[in-house]
Order: C-alpha cells, then structure tokens, then sequence
C-alpha cells in the first residue's frame, strides 16, 4: 500500500512538472510550420487527409471551435496526451512488478529528453502516435499477463486508434505478430474468436481505408517523396546518433541495458514475448530506414524495461546510487531541455547559449522560436501589397502560398491584417484548392524554394514586390520570403489542379 502511494505522488508530481513545462513553452513560443497544416485540417474535418491519417484532423476541429489563434488553445490536447504517456508508463511499469524508483526513472529520462518534450509540446500526430503506442503496449502487458479476450479487445482499440493517428503503428503491429509463435498467447490467437477482433480492426480502420482508396492512396505518394529526398539518404550512424543526441545521452545508461534486461531477467514467460515483440519492431523501424525520432516510440518501452532493471539490479544493492544519477540527469536536462521546447525566451535563449551570427543571422533549428516575429513582419508586409492594389481587385483577390506553411499562417492568422483567404497545391491544402475561374489578381509569396519562374507558369504577369527577411533562419532557402503580385492567370482553378495532381509534395 505504501509503495502504491508513493507511485502515485511520483506519477502526479511528474504530470504537474510537465504540464507547466510546457505551458511555460506555450508563452514563449509561436507555431511550427506543420503546426499550421494540422490546425487548418480543423476547417476540414474528414476520414483521412493527404499526409495523415484522420484524428489530428478531428482534435483540430475542437479546438478550432474556439476560434483563437493562441499557442495554447491549439495545444490543449498535446497537454492531456503528454500526461496519459506519463501516466500509462507509470501503469505498465507497475504491471511489470516495477516499483516506485523505477517509475521515477522512467519519468525522469522522459521529462529531460528534448525529443520527447519537443515531440509532445507541437500539436503534430507525433505525440498522439507516442501515446497510443505506450496504451498499446500496456494493454500488451495485460494480455501477457492474462491472455484472455477482454485483454484482446482493449488491445485491438489501442492498435487501431494508433492507425487513425499515425500510420507508424505498423511498425508496433508488425512487433505483435510474434505472438503467435508463444504458447502463453498462442491459443487465444489461433481460436475461432480471433476474426472477431479482426473485424472490429476493419471496421474502425475502415473508414480512413475508404478514403485512401478514393483519393488514389495519397500516403504512397507522400512516402515515395519522403524516401526519394530523405530516408535514402539517410544512414545508421547518423540515425543512431542523431536518437542518442536527441533523448539525452544519460538516458541511455537505462534505455540500452533494458534492451538486454527485456531478454535476460528471470520472468521469461511474461517477459519475453513482449521482448521479442519489441525488438522485431525496433528492426522493421530499422530497415525501413526511419527517422531517429521514428524510433521514440519504441525507445519509451526500453526506458520502461530499463527502469525495471535499474531497481532491481542497481538500487537493490545500492541505494546511494540514485542520488548521483538523479543529479546527472537534472543538470543535463536542465541544459538539453531549451534545445526541445522553449523554456527560455529567444533572446535569453541566444544570450545563454551563446549562439552567434553566421552569414548575417542566428540560424535558429526549431522554427518555433521565432516563427510569430516571423509571420507578423510577413503578414504586414502582405497585408501592404494588398491595400496597394487598386479596389476592384482587393475585391476579388486571393493569397497564393507555394508552402502549406505560408497558407496556412495566413488563414489562422489572416483576418487580423484584413487579409483574404489563401490557398495552396502542397500537401492536404491540394484538396481545399478552389474551383471554378481564378481572379485577375493573385498574390503570390513564397521562400527561395520557388522563384517568380514558378508563378510564370501560371501567370501572364507576375512582379516580385516585397521581400521579407528572416534573421533566425537555418536554412539558406528561408532567409527571405518573397510577395509577388500574380495578374492574368493562363488557366482556371480546376485546370491547375490538374497541373498539380502529382506534384502535391513538391
């Protein structure tokens, strides 16, 4: 009973630690660019969306119903989610017969992991991904332990909730096909019951399948860009480290040996299969040549098993040893932490770290940092190239923006400067593209992704105007925006979207 409570202050005092964390982040912060994307699937709601499946669409559209352009309105569900992951690995640990230290471990390496706290502070697929893959993998653990039907029911939701959220729970899917080869789980899954639970996994998926399949699998093109500008290129090393650098290099005094713990402690019969299942999703997220933080989700399992063998082959022997390594982790998070999330406003952030000007700029990795400076000096320079054009055509005029970043800053943020509304051919923003005849004036901007060439194509006259610099950008391509007044369209609205039917990830 005694350890119990303890857990459960553990559990509560991490979930208050986080959630003001990332309040603190929301004060200081502006929205990633992908951000902008999934709060404009809010206005959109449906089964599925080009890049994603449907559930960050349908979070959107409650919090849209706020109407405000607030940092924090559009991340209340990434604080609720932040806490059940925290919550559910404090559950499953117990489950495992962790105790209280372990728990605190486990929170610990999760609160101080940049890539963590980064992962579940954008409101992004990402950490609702994270969460029903660590419900999933609770409910596992449960039917490990007790395989019965009710373990198999809860355990056929969480999976296929996962699908709705993030197609990357195949890879967890992929992990549990092991579990047909052990006998404790073996017979629940080879009886007559078993096309039950497939059938509820069809039907909930089902939907988000239909809609795949009516718009040609958008998904496959999305991947089949990814892989062709960025998981090729992409190689172990880098993967490993860039994982490493990312969840706290002291993190993984707990997550590797709970690689090995998982195969080699006493309790096989429980044990094992979840380490089998576990690591057979760890190599099919490897020789699918993910992303390192692909692999976050996974890594929050190793981090459970790794916890579990701290205390019991550490702590037992030696108690004294949690005070150095809580202090470790403390004093690195403490300094990786702004590196996640901004904790620190951006000057105090470029003040305490040092950084310094290269090629005229900061070059500043996470966007959000400086991204409301940037979309405010954007938005008025816009807004001025729109109340230059003469009545008749403010009338009519729309916003082009090459990026679904652009358009997206401008229908959150828009009506503030009087703008209207803009539309784009990247991304899902391809399907809310308007249709019929296009105004005689449009506004085009755009980074040095794309040049006035682009608008040329599409345009009989096109001048750049205005150009808006950005003194945080990291990348060359970012340094300036450029607003382009667009007259004389060659084509209506549904012809370009012919132009653009397989150029949607460009």
């Amino acid at each position: 009973m005694r350890n119990i409570k303890s857990t459960t202050v553990i559990i509560i005092l991490f979930c208050i630690i986080k959630l003001i964390v990332h309040l603190i982040a929301d004060y200081n912060s502006g929205f990633q660019g992908d951000e902008l994307l999934h709060i404009a699937t809010g206005n959109h709601p449906a089964f599925g969306y080009m890049e994603f499946p449907p559930v960050i669409g349908w979070l959107a559209y409650i919090q849209d119903q706020f109407g405000s352009t607030s940092v924090f309105v559009h991340h209340i569900f990434n604080h609720i989610a932040s806490i059940l992951i925290l919550i559910l690995i404090g559950l499953a640990i117990i489950e495992l017969g962790g105790k209280s230290k372990a728990v605190f471990i486990a929170l610990l390496c999760i609160m101080i992991s940049p890539g963590f706290d980064r992962g579940q502070q954008l409101f992004q697929p990402v950490v609702f991904s994270q969460l029903f893959w660590v419900f999933s993998f609770y409910r596992l653990v449960k039917f490990v332990k007790v395989p019965n039907t009710t373990s198999l029911f809860y355990l056929t939701l969480a999976v296929s909730f996962g699908f709705l959220t993030k197609y990357d729970i195949v890879f967890f899917m992929a992990g549990l096909s092991s579990l047909f080869f052990f006998k404790r789980t073996q017979s629940i899954l080879l009886s007559n019951q078993i096309w039950k639970y497939l059938i509820l996994f069809l039907l909930l998926i089902g939907p988000n399948l239909w809609w795949q399949y009516h718009h040609s699998f958008p998904v496959f093109q999305m991947f089949s860009r990814l892989y062709e500008t960025q998981l090729d290129k992409l190689s172990i090393t880098k993967v490993i480290g860039g994982m490493i650098l990312a969840l706290n290099p002291v993190t993984l005094l707990i997550w590797l040996p709970g690689l090995i713990f998982m195969f080699n402690t006493v309790d096989k019969e429980i044990y094992r299969p979840l380490a089998v299942s576990t690591a057979l999703c760890i190599f099919c997220l490897a020789i699918s040549k993910s992303k390192d933080y692909y692999f976050f989700s996974a890594i929050m399992f190793l981090m459970i098993f790794g916890s579990i063998w701290f205390e019991q082959k550490i702590l037992t022997h030696r108690k004294w040893v949690l005070y150095p390594v809580f202090i470790l982790f403390l004093l690195t998070g403490v300094f990786l932490i702004p590196w996640g999330i901004m904790v620190l406003p951006l000057n105090s952030f470029i003040s305490a770290y040092k950084i310094k000007k290269e090629d005229n700029r900061y070059q500043i990795h996470y966007e959000e940092y400086y991204s409301q400076e940037k979309w405010e000096n954007t938005l008025t320079a816009i807004k001025s190239v729109y109340d230059s054009l003469p009545s008749p055509e403010r009338k009519t005029c729309l916003i082009w923006g090459k990026h679904y970043r652009q358009t997206g800053a401008v229908n959150l943020f828009g009506s503030k400067y009087g703008l209207p509304k803009a539309f784009s051919y990247h991304g899902s923003f391809y399907l809310w593209a308007p249709e019929g005849q296009m105004p005689k004036t449009v506004i085009g901007f755009t980074n040095d992704e794309a040049s006035t060439e682009f608008f040329k194509c599409y345009f009989n006259i096109v001048v750049a105007v205005k150009k808006v610099y950005n003194p945080y950008a990291d990348f060359d391509k970012d340094v300036y925006q450029t607003i382009y007044i667009c007259k004389d369209p060659k084509q209506s609205f549904d012809e370009l979207k012919q132009l653009f039917k397989k150029r949607v990830f460009e």
